[in-house]
């Protein structure tokens, strides 16, 4: 467990610092504008500049840390730590300009961390590690579909903060997909082999999730403020991960009035810290400086 936790706070910090850099070259090739832009014409623009390579390349460093982390343990552990990645965009916002944190920062900060605390505390709350259910997973798939498509079409037709929250929404969820098919190809590197993987599906749809998911994140970044894209981003992803651990593994949901007391106080905690933290001024200064 020490070693899951480990890696996931890194990849965290690496997905914090990845934000940053990729939301600067995003809003600088849009010209600080917050409408539609067409995803290709977006990543024409954005594979030229050496800041957003910088951060695809930290951003690649993120994603192995998430797998090693995966590795040693369950989407349902590995997944909620990622929360910390917003402290972390706090933090780099603050030293980015120099500045100390805001009170509301360091309030926000005490309040994910107390809320990952309780998750990971109390016996139960957190689902245990089990094997993959594969159909269940095709149904998670199928009922996720037609709420990223409904949910990318309803940001077509707003700008601004609301734009960039329905983006986030649907990068979040694509990642937290992503993070099962992470765990699923890297067991059948370990277990079975280059060959085997080539021929199973996982690794194909963890391409296109990621992909996918990785231009939504970039249109978030692109149309509006940052706090509020990388928000939506880190609370649907553990979120969506965390049913997803419990639906489409072979493992237990919590069961106990206290592990049930857990998870709803975790929620809680972590939904206050990162609305807190959201509404960062240090977050808010660091976006302006690209």
């Amino acid at each position: 467990m020490a070693w899951s936790v480990g890696f996931a706070l890194f990849a965290a910090f690496l997905f914090a610092a990845a934000a940053a850099l990729q939301h600067r070259a995003a809003r600088r090739a849009v010209g600080g504008g917050s409408g539609a832009v067409a995803a290709a014409g977006l990543l024409r623009k954005l594979v030229r500049d050496p800041l957003w390579l910088t951060g695809w390349a930290v951003n690649l460093a993120g994603f192995a840390g998430q797998a090693a982390a995966l590795h040693f343990g369950s989407t349902g552990l590995v997944q909620p730590l990622l929360v910390a990645q917003l402290v972390f965009t706090i933090v780099l916002g603050a030293v980015g300009t120099g500045r100390l944190p805001a009170r509301a920062d360091l309030l926000g900060g005490t309040a994910v961390a107390a809320g990952l605390a309780v998750l990971f505390t109390v016996p139960g709350a957190v689902p245990p590690e089990g094997e993959p259910s594969r159909p269940r997973l095709i149904v998670s798939g199928l009922l996720a579909v037609p709420l990223v498509l409904m949910l990318a079409r309803g940001a077509t037709l707003r700008q601004g903060t609301v734009r960039a929250v329905l983006l986030g929404t649907c990068a979040g969820l694509l990642f937290a997909g992503s993070a099962v098919l992470i765990k699923l190809t890297t067991g059948d590197l370990v277990h079975r082999g280059v060959a085997a993987t080539a021929l199973d599906w996982p690794g194909y749809a963890l391409a296109g999730t990621t992909l996918v998911g990785l231009i939504l994140e970039q249109k978030a970044f692109a149309a509006g403020s940052l706090p509020f894209a990388m928000t939506a981003m880190t609370m649907t992803n553990p979120a969506a991960s965390y049913l997803l651990a419990v639906f489409a593994f072979h493992t237990q949901p919590p069961r106990t009035a206290s592990a049930f007391a857990a998870v709803a106080v975790s929620a809680v905690l972590l939904t206050a810290g990162v609305a807190a933290l959201s509404h960062s001024p240090a977050a808010a200064r660091g976006e302006t400086g690209g």
